[in-house]
């Protein structure tokens, strides 16, 4: 027991006799002359905790360790120096870790900086930037982001635009993004936001003054809202912004909100113009149609009456050829075969009796022979 003397926070040890002096110093008093540091723990002084603090912190920055106020036992401080030393190192290790990896999402991309300067693109998964030589930082690459060109209220400033029949359109329209390329996302684009804000209303002004007003309001807002993409993607390319159009969004094309009551008007009056002018076409469509059938059908039939009459001809001429032939053979026989055949032409359909001369007797002269004829007949 008396080795400690100078008690569990450190204190060198002195001789014997000094430790019996203190002995009776301190029992001088108490009851039963004991001395409280030997049976219970000693509680320190806050001048000891302090001293002790400054000689661990010592240690630490590399000077001797220690208490020896008794001028006795070795230091036992700089042991637990070294211990305070490896912790040290120890965090400091743990910590240039915890700066050093870090976690990308799959949604993200990273860009690794080595001293300020691009050096690799990071994907999804654990990666490794030696802090503090290697920075990176992360984006949202599959994220759509989306800026609004003449949204806020009719009459905006951003929406008006002229069209090619000199015309002023209100235009509201969105753009919807996302990065393709961090990398000049980073270095290229100072403010991304008010540069594809910039570019969709120059692109947009562009195709609308090259446009004229009524197809803009009616059927050809897909078309410009294709161009427009396409075109807004090419000045972004231009520029190795490392932005993607995704889609753009054309919500509406209306007249100034000043005078569209008249613009209404006028387009009723439009519409009621091109009914009647279709009305008319339809009227004069038919008309035409019955004319031009009525003079195909007449051309028609003047055509089947030439043909007629050139092949009547045509036949008349041949026989003529054929009789005169034969007459020019045989001229008397002919002649009595024509004189027959044009009596038998002539008198074919006529009716008529025909008495013999020899019988003695003449015809009389209002018989009607012909109805007794017919009556025969019937």
């Amino acid at each position: 027991m008396s080795g400690n003397n100078g008690g569990p926070w450190g204190g060198g040890g002195g001789g014997r006799d000094n430790g019996d002096d203190r002995n009776k110093g301190n029992n001088e008093g108490r009851p039963g002359g004991q001395r409280p540091g030997n049976d219970g723990p000693q509680v320190p002084e806050i001048d000891e905790m302090m001293k002790k603090g400054r000689e661990q912190l010592r240690v630490l920055m590399g000077g001797g360790g220690g208490d020896n106020r008794s001028g006795g036992g070795a230091p036992q401080t700089p042991e637990i120096g070294k211990g305070a030393i490896g912790l040290g190192i120890m965090a400091a290790v743990g910590l240039w870790a915890f700066a050093s990896f870090y976690t990308v999402k799959p949604e993200e991309k990273s860009v690794e900086l080595f001293l300020g300067e691009y050096s690799s693109t990071g994907g999804p998964g654990l990666n490794f930037a030696p802090w503090p030589v290697v920075t990176y930082q992360k984006f949202p690459v599959t994220r759509e982001q989306t800026v609004e060109i003449g949204v806020g209220g009719r009459g905006s400033e951003a929406g008006l635009m002229l069209t090619g029949d000199e015309n002023i359109v209100d235009i509201d329209f969105q753009v919807v993004w996302n990065i393709n390329d961090p990398a000049q996302y980073l270095f290229n684009l100072k403010d991304p936001g008010s540069t594809i804000a910039a570019v969709s209303e120059s692109a947009m002004r562009e195709i609308i003054a090259q446009s004229e007003l009524a197809p803009i309001l009616n059927r050809d807002r897909a078309s410009i809202g294709q161009r427009l993409q396409e075109l807004i993607q090419f000045t972004l390319d231009s520029y190795n912004s490392g932005v993607n159009i995704v889609r753009v969004n054309f919500d509406r094309a209306d007249p100034p909100e000043s005078v569209i009551d008249a613009f209404r008007d006028v387009q009723a009056a439009e519409q009621e113009r091109d009914r009647l002018q279709k009305e008319a076409d339809a009227y004069a469509n038919a008309v035409l149609a019955q004319a031009r059938g009525e003079a195909a059908q007449v051309l028609e039939v003047a055509e089947g009456y030439r043909a007629r009459v050139v092949n009547e001809a045509e036949g008349e001429a041949s026989r003529f050829t054929a009789v005169l032939t034969e007459y020019q053979k045989a001229p008397e026989v002919t002649r009595r075969r024509l004189y027959l055949e044009t009596m038998e032409e002539v008198l074919g359909n006529v009716d008529k009796i025909i008495l013999d001369s020899d019988a003695g007797q003449g015809v009389v002269p209002y018989l009607p022979l012909n109805e007794l004829r017919r009556g025969g007949s019937n």
